[in-house]
């Protein structure tokens, strides 16, 4: 008995190895996100084709305050500014400003510590502004935007979910121009309020 159960354990030793036991199907709790990826940040060209970007100088006693914003050209400076109340008139804006990147924003306490997207445009050098292209934008106001919309922009002083220079999916009497059919939303903003305009395309 002694010999035979050494003798096992020697051919053992020889033989491939065998594959382990099957057990059966093991219970897994697949899940999914039910959430929307964020869109980008205001101010992204986020298609590279077709695309006109053009260096600007702004306006420096009126420069821009957004990346995404409608800016038009001062008669003045003849540098890029955000539009105001006075345009209510205006049929057509220059271009949208561009967030460059990277970006590393200013702080008054540790240079660089601004959050994600939060950057402000500079207010003493060129930056760019698309003139044609698909670009990022902070949607305003209350109504939802839609693939295809008709694309506005706020001109009045800012007030409550309405900034002044943003784009907006509703027409406000006195407070809003409209732009032309060549410009629209490409769908609706995602949970940031972040939205893609087609613009001049």
């Amino acid at each position: 008995m002694f010999l035979k159960k050494m003798l096992r354990a020697i051919l053992a030793t020889f033989e491939p190895k065998r594959p382990g036991i099957y057990m059966g199907h093991a219970r897994t709790c697949d899940i999914s996100f039910g959430y929307r990826m964020g869109a980008g940040f205001p101010g992204d060209v986020n298609r590279t084709h077709p695309v006109n970007i053009e260096p600007c100088l702004v306006d420096p006693s009126a420069p821009p305050t957004l990346y995404g914003q409608a800016v038009v050209i001062d008669a003045t400076s003849q540098g890029v500014r955000p539009l105001v109340a006075g345009d209510s008139s205006l049929t057509a804006i220059y271009g949208i400003t561009v967030r460059p990147f990277p970006i590393q924003g200013q702080s008054s306490t540790n240079y660089g510590a601004s959050n994600i997207g939060a950057a402000t445009p500079p207010t003493s050098q060129p930056m760019d502004v698309v003139r044609s292209g698909y670009i990022m934008s902070t949607l305003s106001g209350s109504t939802a935007a839609v693939k295809g919309g008709t694309v506005y922009v706020w001109v009045a002083a800012s007030s409550g979910s309405h900034i002044q220079g943003n784009f907006e999916a509703a027409a406000t009497g006195g407070s809003t121009i409209a732009l032309d059919a060549k410009t629209s939303f490409n769908g609706p903003a995602d949970a940031s309020g972040v939205v893609e305009v087609a613009f001049n395309i």
